[in-house]
Order: structure tokens, then sequence, then C-alpha cells
């Protein structure tokens, strides 16, 4: 019985076979899902506000505030991940601590703004206009608290274990765990973009 012979083609070496690490491609994958659930919401919003009982009303300015605080926070995590990369840990800690801060604080004011939205007459239970506000934002919240856990986390961790340059060796050298920033800096890049056009279509839909 004859055999086949297979020629393996081999590449260059300063050409390399696209890969994409397999927790950056799940990552991908999550906020694709959350997208066309978003998506969705805020068409259901869109069909829901043709109604002739739709009550229209103005965005507190607490939530944009919120708006420029995740901003300014994706632009700190951003340096975190630069500063990590260059083994600058006191930078690093610096600003992951900084774009911590600023989660929180978009957290106080999210619930500033819903108080706000209470003081106006706009309640959970009220008009559809409303709910469909409180219930969008308060998943929005849900997924921001996602990304402030690991942050703390990836603080705590900085804080107890890279002080020794073996250690942070050690956890350089484990593939898995160096993507590990860059994942939480996707993702809260993410959470970012998605509060900028949320608010943006509360305000001008």
């Amino acid at each position: 019985m004859g055999t086949l012979a297979y020629k393996k083609e081999i590449l260059p070496d300063n050409i390399q076979p696209f890969k994409v690490h397999p927790q950056k491609f799940a990552l991908w994958v999550g906020i694709s899902v959350l997208c066309m659930a978003f998506a969705g919401l805020t068409s259901a919003y869109l069909v829901r506000k043709a109604a002739p009982n739709w009550q229209e009303f103005i965005m507190p300015t607490q939530f944009i505030l919120s708006a420029v605080l995740m901003m300014l926070s994706s632009i700190t995590i951003q340096g975190a991940v630069w500063a990590f990369k260059r083994d600058k840990i006191a930078l690093y800690n610096a600003t992951l601590f900084i774009s911590l801060a600023l989660g929180v604080s978009f957290l106080v004011s999210q619930y500033l703004g819903w108080m706000a939205l209470e003081q106006r007459g706009v309640y959970l239970n009220g008009n559809p206009s409303g709910s469909f506000v409180y219930v969008i934002s308060y998943l929005h919240v849900a997924h921001v608290i996602g990304g402030i856990l690991p942050m703390m986390i990836a603080l705590v961790r900085s804080l107890w274990l890279f002080g020794d340059p073996a250690k942070l060796a050690a956890f350089k050298t484990d593939n898995n765990k160096r993507v590990g920033i860059e994942l939480l800096a996707t993702y809260w890049h993410f959470v970012d973009i998605l509060w900028i056009y949320l608010l943006l279509f509360f305000m001008f839909s």
C-alpha cells in the first residue's frame, strides 16, 4: 500500500503564522456578544419610543461627568499597560490605582445621576422611557464592576508581588498571566466606549 508524502511549507524566519491568544479571543467573543445585547436594548428603546405615552426628559449632568471619568480612566489604564511592559512598577501601581479610583468615582456619579432622575420625576417603575435608562445603565454599571474587581486584584497583586524582581520576572515569563493587564485594559476601553455610546444615544435619539 502506497504512502502519501506531505510537503511542509517552511516560512522565513521573519514571517510567523498569525496567532491570537486564546484569552484575547475569548474576550473579543464576549465583547461581541455584549455589543449585540446592548444593540438589542437600544433598538427596543427606539421601537418603544414610537408609542404615544413616551415621556421626554433631559439626561442629568452627572451622567456626562461619568463619561469624562471613564475616558480619563481609559487613558490611565493604558498608561498602566505601557508601564508594566517597561518594568516601571511604581508608575504601573500609580496609574492602576488612579484607574481604580476613577472607576469607583464613575459608580458614584452614576448613583448621583439616578438620584437626579428621581428628583425630576423619572422612576424605574414609571414611564417606559425612564425604565429603559435605568435598566440599561444598571446593566452597564454591572459590567463596570466586572472590570473594577480584577483591577483591584491586579493592584493588590502588584503591591504584594512585583516588589521582588525575581517574582516579577517569573510572572512576566508566564504568557497567560502577562496578558492579563492587556485583557483588563481592552475590557475597560470597551465599557468606556459603550457608556459614551449609550449616553449619546439617550441624549440625541
